[in-house]
C-alpha cells in the first residue's frame, strides 16, 4: 500500500507490503520507489518491505535547494519512526547507497544490515564534481529530456539494451518525471557527500556489496581500495551495468534472500 506523510514543509511518499523482518529499499538518482516493483513483490512474500521516494524524487517533495545525504538519511529515519520500526535492513541503489551509508553513520543502532547495490563509499572526485556541474547547467537550460534519456540508457550494459526495452522505457518515464529542482538538489548533495570509507571499514554490521562488471559509473574493482572486514561480502554481477536488480533480476533476488536469511538469523 502506498502512503504519503507530511514531512517538514512538504511530504514523503513510501510503499509498504508484506510482514516480518523489515527491509527498506532506497532508489538511486532520477529514480523512484517504483523501480523496486518486481523485487519488492518477491521479497514481500517473506519480509516487510518499505520502499521510499527520497526527497525530490518520485512524489516526495523537494525540501531544500541542496539535498545532502544527511537530508536524505533524515527522511528515511522519519519514515521508520512513523512506522515504529526500530531496526531494519537497508538496501540502497547508487545514490540510495550513499543515503544508506549516511544512515549507518548517523543512526547505526537502526541498521540491522546494509546492502550497497552499484554504489560506493568514496566521495566525488573533482572531475566528477565538474561533470555534475555541467549536468546542472543542462537542466537549467531546458535540456532535461535529452539528458534523462541518455542517462538512463547509459546505466544499462550495452548488450542488455535491446533485451530490456520495456524496463528502460519505464526508467526513462520516471527520470523525465523528476522535477528540475529535485534533480539539481540531488546533484548538489552528491557533490558534497563525504567519504564513507571509514564507516564501511569499521562497521560490524553485515554488509552485502553488489557490483556490476559492465557498470559505467562504479568501477567493479572499487572495493580493492578498502581494508574490509569479513562481515562485508562482495558479489560481482557478470552481465550487468548499473541496474543489476533489473539486468540480472534472479541473481540479485537470490543474493538478497540468502543475505537477509543470515542477517535476520
Amino acid at each position: 500500500m502506498i502512503h504519503t506523510i507530511k514531512y517538514k514543509h512538504g511530504h514523503i511518499r513510501y510503499e509498504e507490503q508484506g510482514e516480518g523482518f523489515p527491509i527498506v529499499l532506497l532508489h538511486g538518482f532520477m529514480e523512484s520507489l517504483d523501480i523496486w516493483d518486481d523485487l519488492a513483490a518477491e521479497l514481500s512474500k517473506k519480509y516487510r518491505v518499505i520502499a521510499i521516494d527520497l526527497p525530490g524524487h518520485g512524489k516526495s517533495s523537494v525540501l531544500e535547494p541542496v539535498h545532502t545525504m544527511d537530508t536524505m538519511a533524515e527522511s528515511v529515519k522519519f519514515v521508520l519512526d512513523n512506522l515504529n520500526i526500530e531496526q531494519a535492513a537497508i538496501v540502497g541503489h547508487s545514490m540510495g547507497g550513499y543515503t544508506g551509508l549516511q544512515f549507518l553513520k548517523d543512526y547505526p543502532e537502526r541498521v540491522k544490515c546494509l546492502v550497497l547495490l552499484h554504489s560506493t563509499p568514496f566521495p566525488d572526485t573533482e572531475e566528477r564534481k565538474k561533470v555534475r556541474d555541467e549536468i546542472i547547467l543542462q537542466i537549467k537550460h531546458g535540456k532535461k529530456v535529452q539528458y534523462a534519456k541518455d542517462f538512463v540508457k547509459q546505466t544499462f550494459a550495452e548488450d542488455n539494451i535491446e533485451k530490456l526495452v520495456r524496463p528502460i522505457g519505464f526508467m526513462k518515464i520516471i527520470a523525465l518525471n523528476t522535477s528540475n529542482d529535485g534533480i539539481i538538489a540531488a546533484l548538489e548533495g552528491m557533490k558534497l557527500r563525504p567519504s564513507y570509507k571509514e564507516v564501511l571499514e569499521k562497521t560490524e554490521k553485515p554488509v552485502l556489496w553488489i557490483l556490476g562488471k559492465k557498470d559505467k559509473f562504479i568501477p567493479v574493482d572499487v572495493y580493492k581500495n578498502l581494508d574490509l572486514k569479513e562481515n562485508v561480502e562482495i558479489a560481482i554481477l557478470e552481465n550487468s551495468g548499473h541496474q543489476g536488480y533489473i539486468e540480472e533480476f534472479d541473481r540479485v533476488l537470490g543474493l538478497l534472500e540468502s543475505f537477509f536469511a543470515r542477517c535476520n538469523n
